[in-house]
């Protein structure tokens, strides 16, 4: 005499789980799924694509458009400071890029955005004499530009030895960046939005600024 062998019913509310063909004419079951699926639909692609014998992560698209992948830090998306400072190293302007933007394409914006400084006497000034960078910015294009605006351009070249002496000028500005990055909200970027960072950034420079001020009086 055999053992019975015991039936399990799984219900899923009133119905019992049974073949599509039976439960979608009756439930609209079918109706239902493409009309909740709808809204969703193609809204988020796929994470893994095809790569040879194994599947690679997609490349995600870039939700900020002053963030992008760091050549310095595994493509991970990060943000870059630009700083140009005057000579003790009190900062004039800064700007927010991507990790993988160039140097070089900011150095004429933050030409054009340095504030008028009021001296002892005569009209503010909007110019510096001279402008030292380092081998980021060094580019015949740009040293024509910098020319043009009537500054002599002091920028070191690639393929020459240390020791050119522009480094005794050029030290005030790692210090300056090294002051903005001491402040924990601008050494990594959690901000999602462009404006609100931005914003931490010319607060940083109010303080570094004040500092200065404070220092001297």
């Amino acid at each position: 005499m055999g053992v019975p062998t015991p039936r399990t019913r799984v219900r899923v509310w009133d119905d019992l789980l049974a073949p599509a063909g039976r439960v979608e004419p009756r439930r609209r079951l079918a109706t239902a799924a493409r009309a909740a699926a709808g809204p969703t639909a193609g809204r988020r692609e796929a994470r893994l694509v095809q790569g040879g014998h194994r599947l690679l992560a997609r490349a995600r698209r870039q939700t900020r458009p002053k963030s992008g992948p760091s050549p310095v830090d595994r493509a991970r998306p990060g943000s870059k400071h630009h700083v140009l400072t005057e000579g003790a190293g009190i900062p004039l302007c800064a700007s927010l890029t991507g990790g993988n933007r160039n140097d070089v394409t900011e150095l004429l914006p933050l030409i054009e955005k340095i504030p008028p400084v009021r001296g002892r006497r005569g009209r503010p000034r909007r110019r510096p004499d001279e402008l030292f960078a380092d081998r980021a910015y060094d580019h015949d294009k740009y040293r024509k530009a910098v020319r043009a605006k009537g500054i002599r351009p002091r920028i070191a070249r690639r393929g020459q030895p240390h020791g050119s002496g522009l480094g005794i000028y050029r030290w005030v500005v790692e210090r300056t960046i090294a002051w903005y990055h001491g402040m924990k909200r601008l050494r990594i970027r959690w901000e999602r939005r462009d404006d609100i960072h931005e914003a931490f950034l010319a607060l940083a420079t109010c303080i570094i600024t004040y500092r200065h001020v404070v220092r001297l009086c």
